[in-house]
């Protein structure tokens, strides 16, 4: 994930300045995958499932009784995201806003469809760092009447599991309406926020094993990299939890009243991740209390070193610095033992010093 959203974001909306409303402009980070459109169709007895597939294909299926998944992976192929909009009557603004990819999670209600959008994240298994970096993606979702449009940023979602219980007749999918559809599509998104969590999670312990030692420079600049991180992750899940409250609660013809009883799960995950997000930013919050005292105090240590050492040696110095005056009449210059004397002294007086330093606590 990149760390600087807030700064990818602004990135992003620099893009559009001075441009009209509705333009159909790819903006976001580096150039748009290649669109693939994938289709499934299906009702309780029948599916079919074609992969690549052209928008005159689809066409028929718009007013079938049927079920149509239709899935947008790739945002390079403008033009054939404006037919599909003119197709579908979607509004400018909604395909302007499908091919803007930092929209913030949001819900839009129109009359004949309702436009979702959602982030999400998944483990990075592969990249730098080992594959602890959680990536993102946006991903826009239109339900229609017997319809569900999907917008993705490149190939690869985690919608497997949906796709397979569609092909097997697993479970509800079948034998419901496209707004189940939808409600299993952000009820995979959600869940997948706990396995991209856990990668935040290692990498929370990881530092804390790190502390756990002297800690190094360095982890500090890894505490507040991971706060950014979690800040972000933060700004990505809170609004995906208004959007499914906001299913829930608006009066949404398309969102049938059996289908609002499953949205109040993924709506209690939505809530069990922000609490562990909040305790993600307590603990790093924590750690860089901890890591500032271990500095602080290690600093103490060595200014305490310094300081007794300085201490030990001002009546030494005192010592060395009488007889180095030179003055010709000094008794003790003339004694055969004065010189082994004034060392024995000045020993004594450091380790007189020392144990009284010991016997105060101060070493």
């Amino acid at each position: 994930m990149e760390i600087a959203g807030s700064r990818s974001m602004r990135r992003h909306a620099n893009k559009k300045v001075g441009m009209p409303p509705g333009s159909m402009i790819y903006v976001g980070d580096g150039s748009p995958s290649p669109t693939t459109v994938s289709l499934m169709d299906y009702t309780e007895t029948e599916v079919m499932e074609k992969t690549g597939v052209t928008l005159e294909e689809c066409m028929p299926l718009r007013d079938s009784p049927s079920v149509t998944w239709l899935n947008f992976s790739g945002l390079a192929d403008v033009e054939t995201i404006k037919r599909l909009g003119e197709v579908f009557g979607l509004h400018p603004l909604v395909l302007e806003d499908i091919l803007h990819i930092g929209q913030r999670p949001k819900l839009e209600q129109y009359d004949r469809y309702v436009y979702l959008v959602v982030k999400m994240l998944y483990r990075g298994d592969n990249g730098e760092d080992n594959g602890k970096e959680v990536t993102y993606e946006q991903l826009s979702i239109v339900l229609g009447k017997n319809y569900v449009l999907t917008f993705q940023e490149r190939e690869g979602d985690v919608f497997t599991n949906i796709r397979e219980r569609i092909r097997n007749n697993k479970g509800r999918l079948r034998r419901s309406g496209p707004d189940y559809l939808v409600y299993s599509i952000l009820d995979m998104v959600v869940d997948n926020y706990f396995p991209a969590l856990e990668r935040v999670g290692d990498r929370v312990e990881d530092i804390e094993e790190r502390m756990s030692d002297d800690p190094e420079p360095e982890v500090l600049s890894d505490i507040y990299r991971l706060k950014r991180e979690v800040l972000f992750l933060r700004k990505s899940i809170w609004p995906a939890r208004e959007v499914v409250g906001a299913m829930m609660r608006q009066d949404i013809e398309l969102v049938a009243p059996s289908t609002t009883t499953y949205l109040r799960d993924v709506y209690d995950h939505s809530i069990q991740v922000m609490d562990v997000v909040e305790t993600y930013t307590d603990m790093l919050s924590e750690l860089t209390d901890v890591y500032m005292s271990m500095v602080s105090n290690r600093m103490n240590e060595i200014m305490k070193t310094l300081t007794i050492i300085a201490t030990i040696f001002i009546p030494l110095t005192f010592i060395v610095g009488l007889y180095g005056m030179n003055f010709t009449y000094m008794p003790e210059l003339t004694s055969r033992y004065a010189y082994p004397a004034v060392l024995l002294g000045m020993t004594t007086i450091a380790m007189v010093m020392l144990l009284y330093f010991r016997r105060k606590g101060w070493l």
